[in-house]
């Protein structure tokens, strides 16, 4: 009986791990931290080999997930519709499909990062659907046009949000006069629940999940806020005001970096001279404070990570320019700041640090230290077309670097 019961209650585990899979925007944590281990601790003088170049899929700026070891990416193809298309590790295409229609104006191309979880493909398009799809065949489940229907409000550049999942919901960041974020259920697509509005338009940023005082709280960005959010009811827990920091009119409200939280601190930047700023959460949630302000971390878009205590990002000097910077987590000092190339983005895996700068296409693997931006090994990326803005991804010893409309993988596993 004994052996019986322990069978059942592994087999219960093994099924509740097997159902939180998920594949989602800077990786499982949504903190650009990836979990790979064994991976190359210095490149060959020309990088790492590149085993695999993917083309076809259109046009973006969102980086691609790999679920149960297959590769899904988003683009922009003719007829001005978001695709998503997925495909074998070989390269070999299974399906395509168009999920909505893509944002209109300026940078139409698509930057909405594919959730994916039990088999199912969330995704938000750029005219502001939000879109559950098959995993399998890419077949549409269901779909809500929640930018029309709770009426949002677009910021400058329209929608870069990837979708953010609760035991239950879907996410969407509204903005506008009637809500500020919505939540379907994840399997219907009915609304579950909508905050109340906080008023300004919405963000670039998309939100994040976190435990504290006995509740699951969405941690969510407007144009004008960072609030923390009851993920059962839609409750809004406690706001804090951004847009007191944006003295820089031609980026006011382009919250752009996915929130960073560690220990009951949230950390938030943005471009276009806005500070950095650390908010220490009350014991009970329902407020925050100003813990420091750090006028050197104004990431532009590039994402930000917390490494040994320190952080690691670029900064803004302009739409061309900026240069890489390490803060400290507990003070707010800035270590470093230093020239190399321009700003881009950052993720990490085994230890290391993987910067890929936006004007060149020049990826650098850097060893994190409080005292000095120490590059290691550097290569130049090869295919593709304008700005290097997507996210790198490390996979089962890959490292996935997209640029436009090509995706390019490269073997870093420790040899």
């Amino acid at each position: 009986m004994k052996r019986i019961i322990f069978s059942i209650l592994m087999f219960f585990i093994w099924t509740l791990s097997f159902s939180q899979e998920i594949a989602q925007w800077r990786g499982p944590a949504r903190d650009g931290i990836y979990p790979e281990k064994g991976l190359m601790k210095k490149w060959p003088e020309n990088g790492p080999e590149l085993k695999l170049k993917i083309e076809g899929f259109g046009k973006g700026y969102a980086h691609p997930v790999i679920y149960k070891d297959k590769i899904y990416i988003s683009g922009l193809l003719k007829d001005s519709l978001d695709v998503i298309s997925c495909y074998k590790m070989t390269g070999e295409l299974i399906w395509s499909k168009p999920y909505g229609r893509a944002w209109a104006n300026s940078y139409p191309e698509v930057r909405s990062t594919p959730t994916i979880e039990n088999n199912r493909i969330y995704m938000v398009s750029g005219s502001g659907a939000v879109v559950c799809l098959d995993a399998s065949d890419g077949n549409i489940l269901w779909s809500q046009g929640a930018h029309k229907n709770f009426h949002g409000e677009y910021n400058r550049w329209g929608i870069a949000e990837s979708v953010l999942l609760t035991d239950k919901a879907a996410l969407y960041t509204t903005g506008g006069t009637e809500t500020a974020v919505v939540a379907f259920d994840k399997i219907t697509g009915k609304l579950l629940w909508k905050t109340k509005s906080l008023g300004g338009p919405r963000a670039y940023a998309s939100p994040i999940l976190i435990e504290w005082a006995g509740k699951k709280v969405v941690v969510a960005q407007t144009a004008n806020d960072i609030m923390g959010i009851d993920s059962a009811n839609g409750e809004i827990l406690w706001n804090y005001n951004l847009i007191q920091y944006h003295t820089n009119e031609s980026g006011r409200g382009a919250n752009t970096v996915t929130p960073i939280f560690y220990k009951g601190d949230i950390f938030t930047t943005s471009g276009y001279d806005h500070p950095a700023t650390l908010l220490t959460l009350s014991r009970d949630g329902r407020s925050v404070s100003l813990k420091w302000k750090n006028d050197a971390l104004d990431t532009h878009h590039g994402g930000v990570v917390l490494v040994n205590g320190n952080l690691y990002g670029s900064n803004w000097e302009n739409n061309s320019k900026g240069k890489w910077v390490s803060v400290n987590w507990e003070t707010g000092k800035t270590n470093w700041e230093k020239d190399w190339f321009t700003k881009g983005s950052i993720v990490s895996a085994d230890g290391l640090l993987y910067c890929y700068e936006e004007r060149q296409g020049h990826v650098a693997l850097v060893q994190p230290d409080a005292k000095d931006f120490k590059i290691i090994s550097t290569f130049k990326v090869n295919g593709g077309e304008g700005p290097y803005w997507a996210h790198p991804v490390i996979y089962n010893g890959m490292l996935f670097i997209r640029h436009g409309s090509a995706l390019m993988i490269y073997d870093v596993k420790n040899k």
